[in-house]
């Protein structure tokens, strides 16, 4: 019995740093949120799509506590870390443009990414498609002569 009691003490203690963790990245996904400029209303929206992914959760939580992507977590075969590349290379060809969505808010441009995941996670080929058709830089042969 007294083993019983250890367990059950030991699932409780655990059960509880798990949501001081999951509270501590709600709070993380606001702050990023608030930093991009980006609505109170679109924080909870993704947060509420966050926990219900392990992989995107997984991917928030280790770039919360180091500071760089897990990477590891794909889906379509595309990890944040393409997705990051993509978004970038299309900012590129918004440099030239007074609208610089995306420039000096890497919050935003990770929160994106995240979104981007979520979204692929129930339908990944429109986005695949676009990974894989628009590159936002210009290239030969990229715009058709007239």
């Amino acid at each position: 019995m007294e083993t019983d009691g250890k367990r059950s003490l030991q699932e409780k203690e655990q059960s509880e740093q798990l949501d001081r963790a999951m509270k501590v990245l709600e709070e993380y996904v606001h702050e990023l949120a608030a930093q991009a400029g980006e609505s109170e209303e679109y924080a909870a929206d993704l947060w509420s799509r966050i926990v219900k992914s392990n992989g995107v959760l997984r991917e928030l939580a280790y770039y919360h506590d180091y500071g760089k992507f897990w990477g590891e977590y794909k889906v379509a075969g595309y990890s944040i870390t393409d997705i990051l590349v993509w978004q970038v290379d299309h900012f590129k060809a918004y440099l030239d443009r007074r609208e610089e969505v995306n420039r000096w808010q890497p919050e935003k441009l990770f929160l994106k990414a995240l979104d981007t995941l979520l979204l692929m996670e129930t339908d990944p080929q429109p986005i695949v498609d676009k990974l894989q058709g628009e590159t936002g830089t210009d290239y030969v042969g990229k715009f058709k002569e007239y």
